[in-house]
């Protein structure tokens, strides 16, 4: 079902994952992928940017427009390594990305759970969306960092 490069950019997002846990953040990490390139990265920083919207995707998003030069990121791939909450998802619709890639389900505000009721919405675009790549590695990554917060 994976592809070696699915399992590479994923093992990039982890390595994303793995800085922003270095600084302090929970350690969620995105990459953005475009014809087997990555044009955008992101890892979790609320914190020290003090800004509630600086989620891994968010930034990748970022990052990846102002790389091709547009909002619009069709095509593109999006690997994250914990699956995407409700606004980094609508983000990744309005880019009109065209595939996510998570590797750990969240079953706190994870998106999937939403899912079923967007099936009637009249969204302009929709994206191809599968979980549990390298699962195992982002719950170890994450249970770590929350086991030394208690």
């Amino acid at each position: 079902m994976w592809t070696d490069e699915d399992i590479r950019f994923m093992g990039l997002a982890l390595e994303e994952a793995d800085a922003a846990e270095a600084s302090g953040e929970v350690p969620i990490g995105a990459v953005l992928v475009l014809d087997d390139r990555v044009i955008g990265t992101g890892r979790n920083s609320p914190i020290g940017r003090c800004d509630a919207t600086a989620h891994a995707e968010i930034l990748a998003l970022r990052e990846g427009g102002q790389a091709l030069g547009n909002y619009r990121l069709a095509r593109a791939t999006m690997y994250i390594t914990l699956e995407p909450c409700l606004m980094c998802f609508g983000a990744m619709l309005h880019a009109r990305i065209a595939r996510v890639v998570f590797a750990a389900p969240d079953p706190k505000v994870g998106v999937s759970k939403l899912l079923p009721s967007l099936e009637g919405a009249h969204l302009n675009h929709r994206l191809a969306f599968v979980g549990g790549l390298r699962e195992d590695e982002a719950r170890v990554q994450l249970k770590r960092f929350f086991a030394g917060r208690r």
